[in-house]
């Protein structure tokens, strides 16, 4: 049956400011793919991440690129072999699986035998910024049991300890993207251990991270930048602990199971992450983050508001998508 391509950009404010390493930003800017029938509609979301060459216009003209193929019958599977990893085929396989479940009358998580679904515990974040600020931050979220705090500049071991004074009750993840170096990677997982951190994410450039291989891991390391397909993870072993597994680099929940299952073969931990962006992203990322190690799905939690419907967070407790919203 043919399929119709329709397609929004939508930008979702942020409820103050979002900073990592690399910079600051106070809105979500996303690509919205709907496909039609004719008589049933599945939706999927994107987020284009500058990081990977990737922007709204290149995300869309890619989207719209495969409006044909689609239009002829091309399935979740033809899609793997007609584009690459990344936003722009997330938001087609999501929208796919969506449309899919619409037309069978059957949840996603039904069709791949994962029901039921559970209540999740998401990590919640701290923002990159000077150490004051960020252990009030962190401070505020001291009830949360899981908090990831986004480190990666001068005087991290600082960071580290305030932040983990601030919440002492509270598992912590650092999250540097790529904003550490070999010359302070052993001082700041020294620092991580010292004040009980659970996991460092990306802690090197991606590419430029070998001495990963050779020192200790006090602390587990996971995989991010790193990590974007199963076809990655073979070169990650002795380097990484753990894998993180975005639907935005994988290009689809269809890549993200594959991998998942791949990186449990070869003995990886498992995080599920996101980028900013609404609860139509998250829903495709509850699947794969049941079977998880650590969850970080709170993008919706950073924005100003939600799409409707949305996914219900109670605290750090994340529901199952309902079927309005997606699958």
């Amino acid at each position: 049956m043919a399929i119709r391509v329709e397609l929004k950009v939508e930008r979702w404010p942020i409820a103050g400011t979002f900073s990592i390493s690399r910079g600051a930003k106070t809105e979500a800017a996303i690509v919205l793919c709907i496909l039609t029938d004719g008589t049933y509609t599945g939706r999927g979301e994107c987020v284009p991440y500058a990081r990977y060459g990737e922007s709204i216009e290149s995300v869309c003209a890619e989207i719209e690129g495969l409006s044909g193929a689609l239009m002829n019958g091309a399935s979740r599977d033809d899609l793997q072999g007609l584009i690459g990893a990344g936003a722009a085929r997330n938001a087609i396989d999501c929208a796919l699986w969506d449309l899919e479940a619409k037309r069978s009358g059957k949840a996603v998580a039904d069709i791949l035998g994962l029901s039921p679904l559970r209540t999740l515990t998401t990590a919640v974040t701290v923002s990159f910024g000077d150490a004051h600020t960020m252990t009030a931050s962190a401070r505020a979220l001291s009830d949360r049991p899981l908090i990831k705090v986004k480190v990666g500049g001068d005087n991290d071991a600082e960071r580290i300890r305030a932040v983990a004074e601030a919440a002492p009750s509270s598992r912590i993840i650092l999250d540097a993207n790529e904003g550490w170096s070999d010359d302070n990677i052993v001082e700041n997982m020294l620092a991580a251990a010292k004040a009980g951190v659970v996991l460092i994410e990306q802690p090197l450039p991606a590419g430029k991270d070998a001495i990963l291989a050779e020192i200790p891991h006090p602390v587990p390391v996971c995989a991010d930048e790193s990590a974007h397909g199963t076809d990655d993870l073979h070169m990650l072993k002795g380097r990484y602990d753990t894998i993180n597994i975005k639907l935005d680099k994988t290009g689809g929940l269809t890549e993200a199971l594959r991998m998942q299952k791949r990186a449990r073969e070869l003995g990886f931990g498992i995080m599920v992450g996101c980028m900013v962006s609404t609860s139509l992203a998250m829903a495709p990322a509850v699947l794969v983050a049941q079977d998880a190690d650590f969850v970080d799905l709170d993008g919706p939690l950073i924005l100003r508001e939600d799409r409707k419907p949305s996914l219900r967070f109670e605290g750090s407790r994340l529901s199952p998508p309902e079927p309005e919203l997606w699958g």
